[in-house]
């Protein structure tokens, strides 16, 4: 992933993650390299994509859940 073409990648990156959070991270880390590549730079994009690194967050977390 590019981190030059937009700053926000750099939360995206899966790589160092282990297996199961890295399945759930991967798809998103995808979506976002697609808005950054594909999408004009501006408030939006930004937005969009803090709003996709959000819900990254709570599948990764949704997947560590445990139950009592």
């Amino acid at each position: 992933m590019d981190e030059k073409t937009d700053p926000m990648l750099q939360f995206f990156v899966c790589d160092h993650l282990p297996t199961h959070p890295r399945e759930i991270s991967q798809p998103f880390a995808n979506l976002a390299h697609d808005i950054a590549v594909t999408l004009p730079r501006n408030p939006e994009r930004t937005v969009a994509l803090r709003k996709l690194l959000e819900a990254k967050d709570c599948a990764v977390r949704a997947r560590l859940y445990k139950t009592e």
